[in-house]
């Protein structure tokens, strides 16, 4: 399957549009997404739904809350789960956190260690802030109206 990307220049496989994520977990039965969001992101402000297609969000913190301190454990973290899933080096890992920067770094880590298909989800979640400071407005996964669910 041809993943159309908004930007290649990176050490990974490249940024995606969250439409684009969707349309790769909906239609690749080996594409996995990791939200890199802490719990309390996920329980506050929601996450995205992916039980019409049969699959899950696999949540591994690439910051500790409270802090935003760097869990040290992120990638092996993240390796286990992939082998306790049959994961292959080339099914397609999709990032996601609330903008794009923590999902960009989580697969640029990946990806030096080994994994050749890792995605950066563009604009994140809640997408970038507009002019009055409030996310989801702009870009991202709720504001593409993609599922999502607040728990």
């Amino acid at each position: 399957m041809h993943i159309e990307t908004l930007n290649t220049e990176t050490n990974y496989a490249g940024d995606i549009t969250p439409s684009t994520a969707w349309e790769v977990l909906s239609k690749n039965q080996k594409s996995l997404m990791i939200d890199v969001r802490t719990k309390a992101e996920l329980s506050f402000v929601g996450q995205p739904d992916l039980s019409s297609i049969n699959k899950s969000v696999k949540n591994i913190e690439l910051q500790l809350f409270p802090g935003g301190i760097l869990n040290d454990d992120f990638t092996s973290q993240l390796l286990l789960e992939l082998e306790n899933l049959n994961m292959d080096k080339e099914d397609p890992l999709l990032f996601l956190c609330r903008s794009g920067a923590r999902s960009s770094k989580s697969a640029s880590m990946m990806a030096h260690t080994g994994w050749e298909c890792c995605y950066n989800i563009a604009y994140g979640f809640e997408g970038d802030p507009n002019e009055n400071h409030h996310r989801a407005l702009v870009n991202g996964w709720k504001h593409e109206g993609l599922p999502w669910i607040q728990q």
